[in-house]
């Protein structure tokens, strides 16, 4: 359930080690000037799960760069449903795609899974943007993907059944987690999703008796990867604009990109809901065959 607006918890002034801002890809693959430009101004704060950062409207007065926290972006209809537009980890950065001219929130800003992130004050992160081509350019290649995402996850869920849209989700918070449990429950990932509660523990069953997952106390652990056609896309786009700072930046036990399968992504069909798709994890080859629904 998404709690009311609060801010993250600062830990700049706290005791112990200084921050590590780089933990976030983005600001890790800066040139070394553009990374000094920006980190006097960069502050580490802790973002508890469900926290809802920014709802429609507010002003944005912050971007993100989370480390291992994972914020989602969704619309809140009037009858309190909800409908997950984008998804932020530790590959990018959020507050700034409505910030460049109406600075307000065009959506609802929540966490779903909590943990550190960085921030900068939005003025100063226009300053450098203005100062620093090379910035301006990664920042507009991150802009670029996420509207690829928001557009392929428009398509799955229109013609895709809940089924391929809950695999789609799954992967793609595990791509931003060094870790292959996800501490999720039902009940959030039912609202990700737009659907209800009873339906998601019924898919969960049913990937868990395929091997694919493992549903534990307090959350999902992700024993083989298989992907929808819609995720493999996100995931192809991601990597060709920004191979410096997605997933293939290698998951601890995964392997390598040089190992993986270089396949490109599968011509579109809305017959089919899925595709055969072959993933390479560690030394393992997992193979998944979906048929179209009739």
């Amino acid at each position: 359930m998404i709690m009311p607006s609060e801010e993250g918890r600062t830990l700049s002034g706290a005791s112990g080690p200084r921050p590590d801002h780089r933990a976030n890809r983005f600001l890790a693959a800066l040139e070394a000037e553009d990374f000094a430009r920006l980190e006097p101004h960069l502050e580490a704060v802790i973002l508890p799960r469900s926290t809802v950062l920014y709802e429609v409207g507010d002003p944005i007065c912050y971007t993100y760069f989370p480390h291992d926290a994972i914020v989602s972006l969704v619309d809140v209809m009037a009858d309190g449903r909800l409908a997950e537009v984008a998804m932020f980890g530790r590959e990018g950065l959020f507050g700034l795609l409505s910030a460049f001219v109406s600075r307000e929130a065009f959506g609802c800003y929540v966490v779903q899974i909590p943990g550190s992130a960085s921030r900068v004050q939005l003025d100063h992160m226009h300053a450098a943007i203005q100062a620093r081509p090379a910035l301006q350019r990664q920042v507009l290649a991150y802009n670029e993907a996420l509207l690829a995402q928001a557009y392929h996850t428009v398509a799955c869920n229109a013609v895709h059944p809940v089924e391929a849209r809950c695999c789609r989700w799954l992967l793609s918070t595990h791509d931003r987690l060094d870790q292959d449990a996800l501490p999720l429950t039902h009940e959030f990932l039912a609202e990700m999703l737009g659907v209800q509660r009873s339906t998601v523990s019924t898919v969960l069953r049913g990937l868990q008796t395929s091997g694919l997952i493992e549903q534990r106390r307090g959350g999902i652990a992700v024993i083989d990867r298989a992907a929808c056609e819609c995720y493999r896309k996100i995931h192809f786009r991601f990597d060709k604009l920004l191979p410096a700072t997605f997933a293939d930046a290698a998951r601890p036990g995964e392997t390598q990109p040089a190992q993986r399968s270089r396949r490109p992504p599968p011509r579109s069909s809305c017959a089919a809901d899925f595709v055969e798709f072959a993933w390479r994890l560690g030394a393992n080859v997992v193979l998944l065959i979906y048929l179209p629904a009739r």
